[in-house]
């Protein structure tokens, strides 16, 4: 599972608030019971080591293959106002690592192993630094999501080499001059995910979930731990056996056993420390950050609650695996909505890009999570129809959840009885079918509304869906021999103030997994008046794919291209080039460029 990441780069708060008050239950009836002591702890690793050893010479290559925590593996791998927010979040006020950010007059933009600064009153490159400390070996480390809490950004990846994810604080001036300030490394196995970013940031808390596959085959048990380091220090663990808890639930050694951590460093104290809750369970997982808890789903077997107060976590005993974080939605009516499906192995990797096995949408109420023991009931699950296509698309919007499916990284094709299916997930009695043109790649919110983004195999098609009473199709625009730039959620940006969204775009026919290597063509901007969506234009790409000297994360994992609409401009980013637009006349034009492209002369040796 480790080695996906080279082998697929060869081949190609505020709201916090209103769930404490909102009036409905949320508190578990029980909660998850921690080790009593480390003695504990080491005497249930010893009886899983030795059943394991007596076990393993019939399955030992398989167990080797799905839970070797193996860091030596080879090389693979607050916020800001609402108005001039640049990540497109899942929930405000929970801020996902991306590739760009805004802090005063300036973005920053991580890419390949590089910090930008660039001005925004005129476009002016003022920084560039490595994304890592000038004592880091920047082989087998992939820098993949920034974040940034005041004037401190902080920059996740993942080393093999250092033993998980690593963060990188820098100091950021107003002028936007970058500095580096150190280096911090939290146990963990490979986070990546197609789909789902590994960091949050709450006020001033950088939330983690870090997998932890265990190992029986380290001499250690403990080897595998949360635990955390500022570099070049030694691991110290964060999480003692009282934070460390259990479901009532046997667990197999030779299926895989992981611990799902939740690690939380706070970043208003200068030197980082963090503190880690961890769960065992299986070793597949989907994980969604909502306001107040992080929710863990181990695969086909429980789903955890893991308070961000650092309180214990509870459990409730599920069937299925969502899709994605998306797949999660926990409403201000007191209870949690997923859709899941009979069949998955999580989202790690790339296994959320699959579309198979029967769909059902569970419902249940957030105060009815326990000590693991009691099971969501079986009314709690309404089953739903499931869409043609490759990948499988899906998004709570307003009172609605919304899915479909697609080609997801795959070249476009056209689907011969495509539609997207809405139902009402606190009144699931009635599935409406919304007929298509197009698969669906995508599924944003335009409000109170949605929008649908997919091929027919030749053209791009956006439909607008209307989710009144009946959900329907309300509008419709093609761009003709085009396909998705990004299929990463930051890469679609809404303005709903001015009614405007973006999206990078490619070439028709060429897969979407070209944002790995590539940038996109260009951005295109849509206008949304009431629901009909118009053009009003593109910022194209002119990059010429010079050579930019890549020492490191040397793959853009997180795409490279999104639109930005900031303090009342629009811009487009496109690999190393931004380009500000300007409307006249209802159109967009192109107002000026900048390439910040790292010139060879000027890098180090």
């Amino acid at each position: 599972m480790l080695a996906f990441r080279p082998v697929l780069a060869a081949a190609l708060l505020s709201s916090l608030l209103s769930f404490m008050t909102s009036g409905h239950a949320t508190t578990p009836k029980a909660t998850l019971k921690p080790f009593a002591s480390e003695a504990e702890l080491q005497a249930l690793l010893k009886g899983w080591k030795g059943e394991f050893e007596r076990r393993r010479s019939v399955r030992a290559e398989s167990f080797a293959m799905q839970s070797s925590a193996a860091p030596t593996s080879p090389a693979a791998k607050a916020a800001e106002s609402a108005a001039d927010s640049i990540t497109n979040v899942q929930h405000a006020g929970v801020d996902e690592g991306g590739i760009v950010k805004l802090h005063g007059e300036h973005l920053v933009i991580l890419r390949r192993g590089r910090l930008f600064t660039v001005e925004l009153r005129n476009l002016r490159q003022v920084s560039t630094v490595d994304a890592y400390g000038p004592d880091i070996d920047p082989r087998g480390a992939w820098y993949d999501e920034m974040l940034i809490w005041q004037d401190t950004v902080i920059v996740i990846g993942y080393s093999y080499a250092r033993g998980g994810t690593e963060v990188a604080l820098f100091d950021l001036s107003d002028a936007g001059e970058l500095r580096y300030r150190s280096t911090h490394h939290l146990r963990s196995n490979d986070y990546y995910s197609s789909r789902n970013y590994a960091s949050r940031l709450i006020g001033s808390k950088l939330v983690f979930y870090t997998p932890l596959y265990l190992n029986f085959l380290q001499p250690d048990p403990f080897a595998g731990f949360p635990a955390a380091r500022r570099w070049p220090g030694e691991f110290k663990r964060i999480a003692p056996a009282t934070r460390i808890y259990r479901a009532d639930e046997t667990l197999d050694p030779l299926q895989g056993v992981a611990l799902h951590s939740v690690s939380i460093c706070d970043l208003a104290q200068r030197e980082l420390a963090c503190e880690s809750t961890a769960v065992l369970g299986p070793a597949g997982r989907v994980f969604y950050v909502s306001p107040g808890s992080v929710f863990v789903w181990a695969a086909n077997s429980s789903l955890f609650r893991i308070p961000l107060d650092g309180g214990a976590p509870s459990a409730l005993k599920v069937r299925g695996t969502p899709i994605d974080q998306f797949s999660f939605l926990e409403g201000g009516d007191g209870h949690l909505n997923v859709l899941v499906r009979s069949t998955g192995r999580g989202d790690g990797m790339w296994f959320g890009e699959f579309n198979y096995g029967a769909l059902a949408l569970l419902r249940v109420a957030l105060a009815s999570f326990s000590d693991g023991r009691d099971s969501a009931p079986r009314e709690s699950y309404r089953s739903l129809p499931s869409p043609e296509g490759q990948a499988l698309q899906n998004r709570f919007v307003s009172d609605y959840l919304v899915y479909g499916a697609g080609a997801g990284w795959r070249r476009p094709q056209a689907i011969a009885d495509a539609r997207a299916f809405a139902v009402r997930y606190a009144r699931p009695e009635i599935t409406h079918e919304v007929p298509l043109a197009h698969g669906v790649d995508r599924i944003e919110a335009l409000g109170n509304d949605a929008v649908l983004v997919g091929s027919d195999g030749r053209d791009l098609h956006f439909t607008s869906l209307r989710l009144g009473r009946v959900p329907s199709a309300a509008g419709r625009y093609t761009r003709a021999n085009a396909a998705q730039g990004e299929t990463r959620s930051h890469g679609f940006f809404y303005n709903a103030a001015e009614g405007l969204l973006g999206l990078p775009i490619i070439g028709p026919g060429k897969a979407a997994a070209r944002q790995l290597r590539r940038e996109s063509a260009a951005v295109l901007f849509l206008s949304n008046q009431k629901l009909a969506l118009s053009e009003i234009g593109a910022l194209d790409s002119r990059q010429a794919g010079r050579n930019d000297g890549c020492r490191a994360s040397c793959v853009d994992w997180y795409g490279n291209s999104r639109p930005l609409f900031l303090k009342g401009r629009i811009f487009a980013l496109m690999g190393y080039e931004i380009v500000e637009g300007e409307l006249r006349a209802g159109r967009i034009e192109e107002l000026r460029r900048a390439d910040f492209t790292p010139a060879l002369a000027f890098l180090p040796r």
